[in-house]
């Protein structure tokens, strides 16, 4: 028997034994997939109203399973009893027990159609606990010492996810081929919600496999599995020290040179840009320098030695952009990861500088309290900000003199721009606020256009989205047509079509279908994502007839977007397009088109919306 094979065959004997292994894991798991396969079953809208319940058990199942994984893994690995082990799985049970119903009866909330729905910050708590339940895991995972560590079980962690997610796809792939067949061949009237169950087991299937890949963690054994779960294969030795640390080192540089010359010129990038490229750099920075915790060739060794030492330099940068961003617009949701990630950020490159690889178990430690922090009365995204936010709100509107005595009066003076913008996405997103009380004078409908006027004086003002992109767009040439008011003669038309603009695969529209004299007409609309070209395909009874892509009528419009570079007149005739043939006539009027010239990327960009397309057969 090949390698392969009995690799293949020791997978799914390893789902097998899952069930005694992770009993209540492998449970919650099958109950989660049989909730699927109801909610499958239930058509829409008759499933709205169970929507909510749903939504409980499948949160709560999979909180269990997970949560499973780590206690039943902490206690086989430190004690080795049954009676640990059957507390292991009541204590799991029962976590799904108070999680439903926490769910259930504390994290809902109302619409306005009076449905019950899992609000965003009980949905937040829960995929914190899963996370949290998952690092757990991988650290108890790597333990006894002697046979493991936190970086080797993180890497069994990811080989497994990447061997069961292989198997359920090729599992769903294959069973989906044969359900097309059936549908194709045999029996046309089959329900696609074949497909749903089908990808609904191949799931389960695919969480056994990565459950049955872990080996045995009872404390006293010695499972040869072990080894070969958490080595690196040759392969992958080479793509880190050879490929990913260099591209790594590289992007350091570039970083760094990057940071220097906004210092140096004073020209800042976008908070949002800076902030992302950061916390990118962070987390992935942090995640290679677990993977080469055992290679001591002299490359890995050179990146360990300077990723803590460049990365907190790229974190003063961070901290010096978050500092001006907070003064420009205080703390917002943005804002407040951004922070919360890099107070985590700092003792965790400082500890891999110190300690090295001695420092994981406080890494793991470090990012858990950070995902905790982030739901937690007061300190919590869903508070903290908002309080910081209403602080940096009285403080300019007290110093402009629009408050006074926890009251607002209107400005009767021009204020300056930016403390306009400043007030308005400062009002705008405290309006939104669900889970902070806000101070008496801040109206409930303070965010309305109406009442902002009236009680602050001014308009609502915005930034400029010119001003924003300007360097991206200043040499940009481009027009905007609409339709407008008028009429279209179409005596010489059977049908009116509409159809929706669609971005995305050409043929990823859904079809209109028109019976007609000679046969069957299909009409497929789409858009080229990349440029935003249209095509438009007529079928004949599954025979193309007609197909043509708008691109030379849309270059007919780029002259006018040369000559005017504001919003150009537009008639019902330049709205319109007419295309025949022997079979067909069409005329497709649109609502908008939009023409950009990019001169410097030697670019052109088009939006349109099709109103309305007619077709006469012949």
């Amino acid at each position: 028997m090949s390698i392969i094979n009995r690799s293949i065959i020791r997978s799914f004997k390893s789902a097998v034994n899952t069930v005694q292994t992770f009993p209540v894991s492998i449970i919650s798991a099958f109950a989660f997939a049989i909730v699927t396969i109801v909610r499958i079953q239930i058509d829409w809208p008759e499933q709205e109203s169970y929507n909510f319940l749903f939504n409980c058990l499948h949160l709560s199942f999979a909180t269990s399973a997970v949560f499973g994984l780590a206690t039943i893994t902490a206690v086989q690995s430190r004690i080795n009893q049954k009676k640990a082990f059957v507390f292991a799985n009541l204590l799991s049970i029962f976590i799904a027990l108070i999680t439903f119903l926490g769910l259930y009866f504390i994290g809902r909330e109302t619409s306005d159609h009076n449905i019950f729905y899992v609000s965003d910050l009980a949905g937040a708590r829960v995929t914190v606990l899963i996370v949290v339940s998952l690092i757990a895991f991988v650290y108890f995972a790597g333990y006894p010492k002697e046979q493991s560590d936190f970086s080797k079980s993180l890497f069994m962690f990811q080989k497994a996810l990447v061997i069961a997610s292989i198997y359920g796809l090729v599992i769903m792939g294959g069973t989906y081929s044969v359900a097309t067949a059936i549908r194709l061949l045999l029996y046309r009237g089959m329900s696609g919600d074949v497909y749903l169950y089908l990808g609904t087991i191949a799931g389960f299937i695919a969480f056994a496999i990565f459950v049955g890949y872990f080996p045995d963690f009872r404390k006293g054994t010695e499972d040869s599995h072990r080894d070969v779960a958490q080595k690196q294969s040759r392969f992958i030795e080479i793509l880190f020290e050879f490929i990913m640390i260099p591209i790594a080192l590289a992007l350091t540089v570039v970083l760094l040179i990057w940071a220097g010359k906004a210092i140096v010129t004073g020209t800042w990038p976008e908070f949002s840009i800076i902030s992302g490229i950061v916390i990118s750099y962070m987390f992935g920075g942090i995640w290679l320098h677990l993977m080469v915790t055992h290679f001591h060739s002299s490359l890995p060794a050179f990146y360990k030695r300077v990723y803590p030492i460049a990365s907190f330099v790229i974190l003063m940068f961070g901290l010096w952009s978050f500092l001006l961003r907070l003064n420009e617009s205080g703390l917002k949701i943005q804002e407040y990861f951004f922070a919360l990630i890099w107070l985590t950020a700092v003792p965790i490159v400082s500890l891999l500088f110190i300690k090295k690889d001695k420092a994981h178990p406080l890494l793991a430690l470090l990012i858990c309290l950070m995902s905790i922090a982030t739901i937690l009365p007061l300190v919590g995204y869903h508070q903290l900000p908002a309080r910081f936010q209403v602080t940096y709100l009285e403080s300019i509107l007290e110093e402009e003199g629009i408050l006074v005595n926890n009251q607002l009066i209107p400005a009767e003076e021009e204020l300056d721009k930016k403390v306009r913008i400043s007030i308005t996405e400062s009002i705008e997103f405290l309006s939104y606020e669900e889970y902070f009380k806000l101070p008496s004078w801040f109206d409930e409908d303070l965010g309305e256009y109406e009442v902002f006027k009236k009680r602050l004086g001014f308009e609502q003002t915005w930034s400029d989205w010119e001003d924003r992109y300007d360097d991206i767009y200043e040499d940009s040439i481009s027009t905007y047509l609409t339709l407008p008011n008028g009429t279209v003669n179409i005596t010489d038309y059977d049908w009116a079509v509409y159809l929706t603009s669609f971005s995305g695969d050409r043929d990823a529209q859904k079809p209109v279908t028109i019976d007609g004299l000679n046969g069957i007409y299909t009409i497929k609309w789409s858009v080229d994502s990349q440029v935003g070209i249209p095509i438009v395909k007529i079928l004949l009874d599954d025979e193309i007839i007609l197909e043509q892509d708008l691109k030379t009528y849309l270059d007919q419009k780029v002259e006018l977007a040369q000559a005017n570079k504001s919003n150009a007149q537009s008639t019902i005739e330049e709205m319109s397009l007419d295309l025949e043939n022997d079979q067909v006539k069409l005329k497709l009027v649109f609502d908008h088109l939009e023409v950009r010239v990019d001169p410097k990327r030697d670019e052109i960009y088009y939006w349109t919306n099709l109103r309305t397309l007619y077709l006469k057969e012949k």
